[in-house]
């Protein structure tokens, strides 16, 4: 059974029409053709979604877009949204610069082409070690596809690095959600829950609860599901919440990092338009940040 879990959106354990999957490299997500590139073939796309890691072959997602699914992440955003009213439109805007790097992407409520509110989100899925290019060529090989005798008998594999990833989250929530409570708004930050599960074992998460409207920084831990099609689905399974001191207990450091909210308020303005309105649909390419 092949360690890749999902490949190009689709579960590999499924009757798909594979060779035409194959061929076509669509990313279901963004609607688009898979944006996961071989660096050293950036004319090839990887199209894994999501793995089977370690002896009990955890299902962990490597791919960032895979979260896009049905744009639900950004449903469960809307409630911190303090300033929204009816009548107001919804917008997704990606890549915001702030103080400490940039934000994934930003839930805006806009009235008459102005935002008035806006939720900050960050998405993070497990960084993977090695290459999992041999595992994709072998199961495209097993599925009629063409491929290089030297990339499926490959002997090199893969894992994840837990420890990297969590570290370096953490690391950028602290840089950033001093600004967010700065400006009195919400961060919030998207993981699955096996990744939140791993950073309350290795870091301190004990002053963490029950998500508060009140708390800057949210966590919202969402699991896989198999659904009655066999696929797999995005679920909410757990929301957190503290303040920027809160974050910085997780890791024992301190930093300062204000913008005035004019500013973020004018970069979102900026890159309002109607490619950027939210649909309960699935997302597509304009909701695909730089990476």
């Amino acid at each position: 059974m092949s360690r890749i879990v999902e490949l190009y959106g689709t579960i590999t354990t499924s009757n798909a029409d594979w060779p035409k999957i194959l061929a076509d490299e669509q990313c279901p997500f963004l609607k688009r053709k898979c944006l996961k590139n071989r660096k050293s073939a950036p004319e090839l796309t990887i199209g894994s979604c999501t793995l089977a890691v370690g002896k009990n072959r955890t299902q962990v997602i490597v791919c960032p877009f895979r979260l896009l699914e049905g744009n639900q992440v950004f449903l469960d955003c809307i409630h911190l949204l303090s300033l929204h009213e009816p009548g107001n439109e919804l917008h997704v805007i990606p890549q915001l610069s702030v103080p400490g790097g940039s934000i994934d992407y930003c839930l805006v409520s806009v009235r008459n082409g102005k935002p008035v509110d806006f939720v900050g989100i960050e998405f993070q899925t497990l960084d993977t070690t090695g290459t999992v290019w041999p595992e994709r060529q072998r199961f495209a090989h097993q599925h009629g596809r063409a491929v290089k005798v030297a990339d499926r008998k490959s002997d090199k594999s893969f894992g994840v690095n837990w420890k990297m990833t969590a570290k370096t989250t953490l690391v950028q929530l602290h840089h950033k959600i001093v600004t967010f409570e700065h400006i009195n708004r919400h961060l919030v930050l998207v993981a699955q829950d096996d990744l939140i599960a791993y950073m309350k074992k290795q870091f301190s998460f004990d002053h963490l609860q029950r998500a508060r409207l009140g708390d800057p920084m949210h966590f919202h831990a969402y699991t896989l599901q198999q659904a009655d099609d066999d696929s797999l689905r995005l679920q909410l399974q757990e929301r957190l919440s503290t303040d920027g001191q809160g974050v910085a207990r997780c890791l024992g450091i301190q930093s300062e990092a204000n913008v005035e909210i004019a500013v973020i308020f004018h970069q979102l303005e900026a890159k309002i338009s109607a490619k950027t309105r939210l649909s309960i649909e699935a997302a597509d390419a304009r909701l695909s940040p730089d990476r």
